[in-house]
């Protein structure tokens, strides 16, 4: 065991249906075996609301890795995969940056990505993905949900969250939604 407590585990997820992208994140801070805060915040905007970031692991990295991600995304324009390749590949090579501890899920309209410090930018080949301690049960729950029911994105995002919230230990039942509107009608709020 480590000297000094780690914050760690959360669960956030992705799902996207038709034209709809909704980011899920539970709000539970742990350190070590105590809940120090039930309702982080771990599911943001960027750009103006055009793209959703989620994260998972060492706060402070975490928070690190979001700001040069919406760097990426300004220097090159918004162009989503790009941006993400650029901060996989500093993330990997920089001696600072090689040492956080995160994983990022990112999405727009069109494309959701997971980045992580291995160099990894993985496209999900499914409607759904997702990270963090939770995020084996709540993708198995999305992935049912999405193949066996006709609920809208948000519906399953939050029922997928719920299950991992009853299973896993470092998950809790305070979520954070944001979506991305329809690009074929007027913007829906989220949560």
């Amino acid at each position: 065991m480590s000297e000094s407590p780690t914050f760690h585990g959360t669960t956030i997820l992705a799902v996207r249906r038709g034209d709809r992208l909704v980011f899920c994140g539970d709000g539970q801070v742990s350190l070590g075996n105590s809940i120090m805060k039930g309702r982080a915040v771990k599911v943001r905007r960027l750009l103006d609301g055009r793209v959703l970031t989620g994260f998972a692991g060492a706060t402070a990295d975490a928070f690190t890795l979001v700001e040069k991600f919406e760097a990426k995304l300004k220097a090159y324009n918004a162009h989503l995969e790009r941006a993400a390749v650029e901060l996989a590949k500093e993330w990997r090579t920089d001696r600072y940056l090689r040492r956080l501890e995160a994983m990022l899920l990112v999405g727009d309209a069109s494309l959701t990505l997971l980045i992580s410090g291995n160099g990894d930018v993985i496209r999900p080949d499914g409607d759904a993905i997702a990270i963090g301690s939770g995020g084996l049960y709540a993708l198995s729950a999305a992935r049912a949900l999405l193949r066996h029911t006709d609920l809208d994105a948000e519906t399953i995002a939050r029922e997928a969250l719920r299950v991992a919230s009853e299973i896993d230990i470092y998950t809790n039942d305070q979520f954070v939604v944001e979506a991305l509107p329809s690009t074929a009608g007027p913007e829906e709020g989220g949560a």
